[in-house]
């Protein structure tokens, strides 16, 4: 309907029926699809190792499978092994990637911008392209030793260390350093130079100015590329198994041989289940230490 104005125009009836107002949904609905993608994709998977890991071959759930493989001799050295493999290459890694870090960023050589940009691409590469590189060059048949052989005619040469624990170690360096490094030249690029000048004047030696100036500043991006590196080093499989070093058994390795040579699945999902504590308890320690990175960074700005 319509009414009457004065001017004689006519306007529509307000009173008639309205279109339905559109419904919006909550916002948190479109994070449904996301969850139940990631709970499916890699929390159901979890789920189901540490079912497994309590579900004897004698049935029902108990944590027998826990105690036997706790008590096992095999179980213990590969933990003990994984742990300090882990800790000296992390050591190693800090250690050579903060000397790296620091030749880059303070002491300027033609293609030093050209080996910062090939740490970058370093990263992408896979962890058995250079344990493989290293056996070709200090294997039993690699380049060291025919060169040894060749010279002086030996049947083997003395190069015999990639398949002890010290030859994973010095693979795992050789690969997890640029990881150390990658955070060290972000954080030496916010260190004022003029501190550093101003310690130089007053006569303090470089070695004075980096313990003093430089290590302070950048101690928590040191300290986070140190947690991740420790991380990576426990969960590595391809560089142990790569290096062929048969006396070196670690977690997942471990984990590996049961599953896959063994058929004991109990006892590897326990395995799995330990080597994933230990990683999400220093995943939360890297975490921190980039919080405090990031905090730092923030008070400097």
């Amino acid at each position: 309907m319509t009414t009457a104005t004065t001017s004689g125009l006519t306007e529509p009836d307000t009173d008639g029926p309205r279109p339905p107002a559109s419904r919006t949904l909550p916002t948190w609905t479109w994070l449904l699809p996301p969850l139940a993608g990631l709970s499916f994709a890699l929390l159901y998977p979890l789920f189901l190792v540490l079912r497994e890991s309590v579900s004897p071959e004698t049935g029902g759930y108990s944590l027998e499978v826990y105690r036997e493989t706790f008590g096992s001799s095999a179980f213990q050295e590969a933990l003990w092994t994984t742990v300090w493999i882990a800790l000296a290459a992390t050591t190693g890694c800090m250690v050579l990637g903060f000397f790296l870090s620091l030749v880059l960023a303070f002491v300027p050589f033609p293609g030093s911008r050209l080996v910062a940009r090939f740490i970058d691409i370093f990263l992408a590469f896979p962890s058995f392209l250079i344990a493989l590189s290293l056996v070709f060059i200090y294997g039993s048949a690699g380049m060291a030793n025919g060169l040894w052989t060749d010279l002086t005619g030996a049947r083997e040469g003395p190069v015999d260390f990639l398949t002890t624990p010290w030859g994973v170690i010095m693979a795992e360096i050789t690969f997890f350093t640029p990881f150390v490094m990658r955070p060290l030249l972000a954080a030496f690029s916010q260190v004022d130079t003029a501190q550093l000048e101003v310690a130089s004047s007053l006569g303090a030696r470089p070695l004075r100015v980096i313990r003093t100036v430089i290590l302070p500043e950048v101690l928590p991006s040191l300290a986070a590329g140190g947690a991740l590196v420790l991380v990576l080093c426990l969960n590595d499989f391809g560089i142990v198994l790569f290096t062929g070093a048969k006396d070196v058994v670690t977690l997942p390795l471990l984990i590996y041989t049961r599953a896959i040579l063994e058929y004991d699945y109990p006892g590897a999902c326990v395995v799995a289940v330990v080597n994933v504590t230990l990683s999400i308890s220093l995943y939360g320690l890297y975490r921190v230490a980039m919080s405090r990175t990031a905090g730092d960074s923030r008070a400097r700005s």
